[in-house]
């Protein structure tokens, strides 16, 4: 009996190996032998495969996530981690890459937000939640985009200027507004904002958001801003940037600067003039070390601005405020009008992996960017 056990440990190791070079001469690739697996490293030169010329840090890839959207603007997810995005000319909110539509018949909806399973909708003169109206806003003029954050149960409502520099006869623009999660106790919170398209929280839960500046005083002047949100007045019309005032609107003499604390609030930081500010996303930890806290910011891009500015993404240290490009390539050529524009990034949201999505409401798309493996 031990001999016959001997004879097959011999026999069944030799056949296996006889069939398995067997298979290799024949060319054949043996199914019980997995493949070796590929290393990850950060120092790969990532992939690029939009069509368009972007520059991105060595290692991370970027890509279209979804296309023919039209122009979408906010994006948001829902509770099982389904992609939403806003497409105010098509009056929808569509869930992708699929772009089936959620919900249709709005008018130009902007901002979204998600809290307790129910999804609240910006539209230009009103917000809902799970289509049922529970405020309405002003309509008209020249900034239509509404937009959402919900903090501490509180709703916060952007609502953008009528004009390019004025008084404004409506309280409720240019301003950001604060409500309950059903709409009522509908309040002033920030005012002097011109134009504060999109909102986000830090990880101390602090509001920061973007603003834009006026036009039509200079390339450079005034600065686009970065503020932290807190109650009081940031100084639109008759100050601007680091409580500048800008006497260009305002002809009134003072006894005292109108433009100092504590009567208004001096911008955080100063991005170049027209590079138009919009979405902005604090990096998570799944990125590598270096970027890890810092704050990304779209530029959306002149309109009136020779030669043409922003058309990018940008980091920025927080507590240095350093910015530096992260990606480029969206810009018009230098002898092309506005018009030649590629692309222009809107909102910036990261899913729960670390992966980031950009909106793009020129080229009608959203863009996925991979961030490279951290070292261990």
């Amino acid at each position: 009996m031990k001999k016959i056990i001997l004879s097959a440990a011999i026999i069944i190791p030799l056949v296996w190996l006889v069939n398995f070079y067997w298979q290799n001469l024949r060319g054949l690739k043996p199914a019980i032998l997995p493949a070796p697996a590929i290393p990850t490293s950060t120092q790969s030169p990532g992939i690029n495969s939009t069509g368009l010329p972007l520059s991105l840090p060595k290692g991370f890839s970027i890509s279209i996530f979804a296309s023919d959207l039209g122009n979408p603007r906010d994006l948001e997810f829902d509770p099982t981690g389904n992609l939403l995005v806003s497409i105010p000319s098509r009056g929808q909110v569509v869930l992708l890459p699929d772009k089936k539509i959620i919900v249709s018949g709005l008018n130009r909806p902007h901002g979204l937000a998600y809290t307790n399973g129910h999804l609240y909708i910006a539209e230009e003169d009103k917000v809902t939640i799970d289509g049922k109206k529970i405020l309405d806003l002003p309509e008209g003029g020249n900034h239509v985009t509404r937009s959402l954050l919900v903090k501490d149960n509180q709703l916060y409502i952007s609502i953008g200027s009528s004009c390019n520099v004025c008084h404004e006869p409506d309280p409720h623009r240019a301003a950001i507004y604060v409500s309950n999660l059903d709409g009522s106790s509908f309040r002033s919170f920030a005012t002097g904002l011109r134009n504060s398209v999109f909102m986000t929280l830090d990880s101390q839960k602090n509001i920061w958001a973007t603003d834009m500046g006026r036009d039509l005083i200079g390339n450079d002047t005034p600065p686009d801003e970065i503020n932290i949100i807190g109650e009081g007045n940031y100084g639109w019309p008759i100050c601007y940037g680091q409580n500048i005032h800008d006497t260009n609107f305002d002809k009134n003499t003072y006894i005292r600067n109108p433009c100092q604390e504590p009567l208004e609030k001096p911008s955080f930081i100063d991005l170049p003039a027209h590079s138009a500010p919009l979405g902005l996303a604090f990096i998570p930890d799944s990125w590598p070390q270096n970027y890890r806290g810092k704050l990304l910011v779209a530029y959306h891009g002149s309109w009136n601005r020779n030669p043409p500015t922003g058309y990018k993404i940008v980091i920025i240290d927080p507590k240095t405020k350093q910015i530096t490009d992260f990606i480029t390539g969206f810009e018009p050529k230098a002898d092309q009008p506005l018009a030649g524009a590629l692309g222009r990034p809107v909102d910036l949201i990261f899913d729960s992996s670390g992966n980031l999505y950009v909106s793009d409401d020129k080229k009608g798309v959203v863009y996925q960017v991979i961030p490279p493996t951290p070292e261990p």
